[in-house]
């Protein structure tokens, strides 16, 4: 791509979390900012789950990367694919064209993970993308339109139990909202089949759920889970997965619908670089998150590898992703004004939340740790007050508001059908 633009010019490789922040950091007309991503949005991760269970419309959590950056008038966001990365001639190449750089922020997040059977993923979707969420949003609600023209009772049952896979985060807020679904949202709509008799099985292959919260919160959210309805099984692994259901060790489980929120894998987009890589495929940046022997390339978000001062590694979450993007920006700020040199990056963490379902969640803030209703109003207006503008963050609370009061999930539409999932490909694409 030919440009006669003298200003020094910073790429940016994905538009999330990260990458976003990165932009917006560099709001600054002495030098150009482009920002690459193979998709047009941003999306608010933390509430994907909610559009794969029908509860929030896709539009509610998500906002044009234009739109977000149309006042910045040093931004650029272009539509494309990176193919590869040049680190000796500074360049990037894309699927329409190449991008010479100055500076370098590759924020292309984490994919997911199948620990060597990638064959289970046209099985069992995990929940990355607004793609993600539709596959399992559509595989949910004809789970319980099946059930409904089944007359054989065993095969009845098959598409009412549904097995999450993997005890984190986003397994707890599905398999609770599931059970909210199956036994609140849907028993008066149906007249052969009764929603209520689906069995919701969480499975986790350690020793608790949460394992990022305390061992007490952990409890505490297993307890409301079962609460809920939700069979839940820890040290407890999966060893097969197909069509028509789950090996748990050795002992076969009927079912129809799989979803698995059991691991992530780095962006293959970090073997570009040709540099050292951790276990998990992220990238091993210096203290400052750029490459050692490439001061201009810098790495945020779940694809960086870097440890806090302790030793432990700064989780792959959403807070982190945004300091560092941050913090990248600037350090390409400082080098271009040539002021004191940034220091090395330090991770504030800003405490984690989970919700299980109505009311019901676990908080855990440095040394509080509270759960139940307290927790779940932390939840709500923490992820109210970080979702991208006014729009959204009223939209959400309408919704909630309305789901509420009437248990009712307004975005019960099905798009596509069973054909369509046969040739969907659960592994998303790279940046």
């Amino acid at each position: 791509m030919a440009d006669t633009d003298a200003r020094p010019h910073v790429v940016i490789l994905g538009g999330g979390f990260g990458g976003l922040a990165a932009a917006r950091q560099l709001d600054d007309p002495s030098l150009r900012v482009t920002l690459v991503d193979r998709r047009n949005h941003h999306l608010f991760q933390p509430l994907l789950y909610q559009v794969a269970t029908a509860g929030l419309s896709a539009p509610s959590i998500a906002a044009p990367l234009r739109q977000i950056l149309r006042k910045q008038g040093n931004a650029t966001v272009l539509l494309d694919e990176v193919l590869d990365i040049d680190l000796t001639k500074r360049q990037v190449q894309l699927a329409h064209g190449m991008l010479d750089y100055d500076f370098l922020v590759v924020s292309t997040g984490a994919t997911h993970a199948y620990f060597g059977h990638d064959d289970w993923a046209r099985h069992a979707p995990g929940l990355k993308t607004l793609d993600d969420a539709f596959t399992i949003r559509r595989r949910v609600l004809l789970a319980f339109e099946h059930a409904e023209r089944e007359d054989d009772p065993v095969r009845r049952q098959e598409w009412l139990n549904f097995v999450v896979v993997g005890g984190g985060a986003t397994g707890v807020e599905l398999a609770g909202t599931l059970a909210e679904i199956a036994r609140h949202t849907l028993p008066r709509e149906f007249r052969r089949s009764d929603p209520r008799r689906a069995h919701v099985l969480l499975v986790e292959a350690g020793s608790r759920l949460l394992p990022g919260f305390a061992p007490n919160l952990s409890e505490k959210a297993q307890r409301q889970l079962e609460k809920l309805g939700v069979d839940v099984r820890t040290g407890t692994a999966v060893t097969a997965i197909d069509d028509k259901g789950v090996i748990l060790g050795d002992q076969p489980l009927p079912a129809r619908t799989v979803l698995w929120a059991a691991g992530v894998a780095a962006s293959p987009l970090g073997q570009k670089l040709h540099v050292p890589l951790d276990r998990a495929g992220r990238v091993q940046v210096s203290p400052h998150l750029n490459l050692p022997d490439h001061p201009e390339v810098f790495v945020v978000g779940d694809l960086a590898s870097v440890s806090q001062p302790d030793g432990k590694p700064v989780p792959g979450v959403a807070p982190a992703a945004k300091q560092m993007g941050r913090y990248a920006g600037l350090c390409i700020l400082a080098r271009l004004r040539g002021g004191k040199p940034v220091q090395p990056f330090r991770y504030r963490d800003d405490g984690s939340l989970a919700t299980i379902g109505r009311m019901a969640a676990v908080a855990q803030f440095g040394r509080m740790k509270f759960s139940g209703l307290l927790a779940w109003g932390v939840w709500l207006v923490a992820h109210v007050y970080f979702l991208i503008g006014f729009r959204n963050r009223l939209v959400v609370l309408l919704d909630w508001a309305w789901s509420y009061w009437t248990y009712q999930r307004h975005a019960r539409i099905v798009i596509g059908s069973d054909q369509t999932d046969e040739s969907d490909s659960c592994l998303p694409k790279d940046v």
